[in-house]
């Protein structure tokens, strides 16, 4: 949106130097205007500098002005700047095509500076406020998506409060799957959804009774088959969605304890055959679970827990994602420090 001190810019395109002289009378004394002489020379002042709305003609040499207008909305840095035909051809049909180019409005010459003034005036307005309220739904929209995230965080730690005081194991593994991730070569926004989908994994635990989930000592046979049911729980917990973030939440929480050599459960599942977001989530949940405090053992000190990971890859974890941790046992390390459990 434009300030009480800041001019709109329009540029006007015409190779006839009295329809630009035309123009530019018209609208000097309230915009800062530019020139073009030609569709390409149009395209590229776009590029090259902001504009805020366009006087285009159509019959240019070279490239009209409806191929110019196709362009400049096909380019995701101009296609949202407001077009407005400006030409002497009359006839319905090039006005239909105008508009089906994407332009916001149509005017005949011989132009009147009164209409001009008061078309490139309206469209100004209305591309400002559309702006405005485009910011606003975003914003909404990121507010909702927040709220949405911290809300399957909270869950995802909910299971986790039963038998960690702090619940910070969920933030620390969600910190670590992303780390890793990114390792092995995944775009940031794949890292991302890992980062909110990895909270969840533990969710089953909601399912397990008490006496076994804080028996400080071993586990029994039966006990250790219920404790198994939690990836099974908590995929249940999360349900099937389209939606891709539980999606990928529902398939870690069921996979996160399936093992390279196909000895890990619910499944057995193999190599490949076990998700890479599992794989990922696999590596990063034992991690934490080794360096950090529980009922039934100490915290291994980080070299330790590095070399039980490097110990075990190809038979428990993928060679591939194992690699990608020792890269990043420095950033792992600092993550630790800054999750800590107290009491």
């Amino acid at each position: 949106m434009k300030t009480k001190s800041t001019k709109a810019s329009v540029l006007i395109v015409d190779d006839t130097p009295q329809n630009i002289s035309l123009l530019n009378a018209a609208l000097m004394n309230e915009y800062t205007i530019k020139i073009a002489t030609s569709g390409i020379q149009a395209i590229d002042v776009c590029q090259a500098m902001k504009i805020d709305i366009i006087l285009l003609d159509i019959m240019m040499p070279e490239m009209d002005g409806f191929e110019t207008c196709r362009r400049l909305k096909e380019d995701p840095l101009t296609r949202d700047i407001p077009v407005i035909f400006v030409t002497a051809r009359r006839e319905v049909k090039d006005e239909s095509m105008g508009f089906a180019c994407g332009a916001v409005d149509y005017i005949s010459k011989p132009i009147r500076a009164a209409i001009v003034r008061a078309r490139v005036k309206t469209h100004l307005a209305l591309h400002d406020q559309n702006h405005a309220l485009w910011c606003l739904v975003q914003e909404r929209t990121d507010e909702l998506d927040k709220s949405r995230l911290e809300i399957l965080h909270r869950l995802g730690s909910a299971g986790e409060y039963r038998d960690n005081e702090t619940g910070l194991h969920v933030a620390r593994v969600c910190h670590y799957s992303s780390i890793i991730a990114k390792s092995i070569g995944l775009p940031d926004s794949e890292a991302q959804l890992l980062y909110n989908a990895a909270a969840l994994h533990d969710t089953g635990k909601i399912g397990i009774p008490d006496n076994i989930l804080f028996k400080p000592g071993k586990l029994d046979d039966d006990e250790w088959k219920i404790i198994k049911t939690h990836c099974e729980i908590g995929h249940k917990i999360i349900g099937a969605h389209e939606n891709s973030m539980l999606k990928t939440a529902a398939s870690v929480a069921l996979t996160h304890h399936e093992r390279w050599d196909g000895s890990g459960y619910p499944r057995g599942l193999k190599r490949h055959d076990i998700p890479l977001f599992g794989r990922i989530v696999g590596v990063a949940d034992v991690f934490d679970a080794l360096t950090s405090l529980r009922p039934y053992k100490r915290a291994w000190p980080v070299i330790e827990a590095v070399d039980e990971i490097k110990r075990c890859s190809g038979k428990h974890f993928d060679p591939q994602i194992v690699d990608a941790f020792l890269q990043k046992v420095p950033e792992m390390t600092a993550v630790q420090q800054q999750f800590v459990d107290l009491g």
